[in-house]
């Protein structure tokens, strides 16, 4: 066998050994090296002589320069271009590791935690609060080490002169943090870094009860900084309303992407239907899955029941749910019921989505909904929350008014707005007069693919899920 063939097996096995180790297979030093053959062991001594190499470089007395990198903002996707400067996490003089957050943007879709690629001490920040960052510009400049002026070391010398002890064996493989895959997703989806978090498990391993105490404790402080910061934009609110002159600010975050999208959507032919629906069932069977709910943790209002019944009209109607090319030559079905929900936030507009409705139950959805109004509440929607909706809803009733005509969303063929519950006097299907409780509901539809009788069809579906809810509670 020649020596490359002999070294790319040893690479290989010695990757397999690396990733079971951090998988936690490999419980003990013992069972690491009863896997491994003799060839297998020596190239774990090459690996760990090279490393013990380089921590030599490192404390040696060879010369150490230190280098000004300058960390640019990356394409954070979506065609983005800039982006306001929400806050700092750092100042010029900190110490920063790789990871560790930098600051916080906002471009007209999400905001987006900006995390530093470089170990090193920040030295110069370009940007000031509220200030427009650039895609491709550096957002800060980090002195960084630099090793320069090593000596060469012969490897063969350096084992044979560098005794190997039981203390020193395998640290490439102890000096990782121990987690199951499971750990390190929560922590990855939480922005954390494992090595912030102690471990409680054998051998410092961090378990999910270890994740879940840091970010309680996180939360704590997120909560004062938060109230800290709304506090601010009130005082500056009011500060505005008593201002004695008039005053300027720039469009941008998501007023700017409302400015695109709804200047996007007057381009297209756009028809509306309108009709009303009786609430009266779904107002006596509110109360009960709002206890229901209550028990779960979870907040149930009538917009649940819009969404579901809406997913479900669009089984039936899934023209409704299609994309349009540019050229409008192609339609695309989409099978995900990626429904939005216009949210009136402080920054402006914003219109979220709860993915894959078809396959979620009402409690299911209406647990999204709360997530997604608490992030938009504090200006934290991620921006996976806001791409790839299919279908709209409006729920202008949470603040007022009866009729209203929404616009499409670009990416959309069908938009629609519920009013507020009115208490009217109706006759029944018998002729008797009644008190009727109903809302109107007005849907906007693109009438290059859309016609009439199919937005009328799909609407008195959705009528009937809303008039019966009870139907809906047997949908999983």
């Amino acid at each position: 066998m020649s020596l490359f063939t002999k070294r790319s097996t040893r690479a290989l096995r010695q990757h397999v050994l690396n990733t079971l180790w951090a998988k936690g297979s490999l419980k003990s030093e013992g069972a690491v090296l009863m896997s491994l053959n003799y060839e297998t062991r020596f190239s774990l001594q090459d690996i760990k002589t090279s490393w013990l190499h380089k921590k030599m470089l490192f404390h040696s007395s060879s010369k150490q320069a230190n280098k000004i990198v300058s960390f640019n903002l990356t394409d954070i996707g979506e065609g983005i271009n800039e982006v306001t400067v929400k806050e700092w996490f750092v100042k010029v003089g900190d110490k920063v590791s790789q990871f560790d957050n930098v600051c916080e943007v906002q471009s007209d879709k999400a905001s987006v935690t900006i995390t530093s690629r470089y170990d090193g001490i920040i030295r110069k920040i370009y940007y000031d609060v509220d200030d427009i960052a650039s895609v491709g510009k550096p957002l800060v400049d980090i002195e960084v080490e630099e090793i320069s002026g090593a000596v060469g070391i012969s490897l063969e010398s350096e084992r044979k002169s560098t005794p190997i002890t039981e203390e020193d064996k395998v640290p490439f493989l102890l000096d990782k943090i121990l987690a199951t895959p499971a750990v390190r997703r929560i922590a990855i989806e939480n922005n954390i870094k494992l090595s912030s978090v102690s471990g409680s498990g054998k051998g410092g391993r961090v378990l999910k009860e270890d994740i879940l105490e840091y970010l309680k404790k996180i939360s704590s402080v997120s909560d004062t900084r938060t109230a800290s910061e709304t506090k601010c934009t009130t005082q500056e609110s009011v500060t505005r309303s008593l201002a004695t002159s008039d005053y300027t600010e720039p469009i941008q975050g998501f007023r700017k992407a409302m400015v695109k999208s709804m200047t996007e959507s007057w381009d297209i032919p756009q028809f509306v239907y309108s009709d009303e629906i009786f609430v009266m069932e779904l107002v006596k069977l509110l109360p009960h899955m709002k206890e229901i709910g209550s028990a779960k943790g979870i907040k149930v209002t009538y917009m649940p029941f819009f969404i579901k019944a809406a997913s479900k009209a669009l089984e039936k109607f899934p023209i409704l749910n299609v994309k349009v090319d540019e050229a409008c030559e192609t339609l695309t079905y989409r099978k995900s019921h990626n429904i939005g929900v216009a949210m009136d936030t402080s920054n402006g507009l914003v219109v979220p989505n709860i993915k894959n409705v078809q396959e979620l139950s009402l409690l299911e959805v209406a647990k999204e909904m709360n997530r997604l109004h608490e992030l938009g509440k504090n200006g934290a929607l991620r921006q996976e929350d806001l791409i790839d909706g299919t279908f709209t809803l409006s729920n202008i009733g949470a603040i007022g008014g009866t009729y209203t005509k929404p616009l499409i969303l670009p990416s959309q063929v069908a938009i629609g707005a519920i009013g507020k519950v009115q208490i009217v006097p109706q006759y029944d299907l018998y002729g008797n007069l009644i008190k009727a409780q109903l809302v109107c509901v007005s849907w906007t539809a693109d009438h290059r693919v859309i016609d009439g009788a199919t937005m009328a069809r799909f609407s008195n579906t959705w009528k009937k899920y809303i008039e019966n809810p009870f139907l809906l509670l047997f949908d999983a």
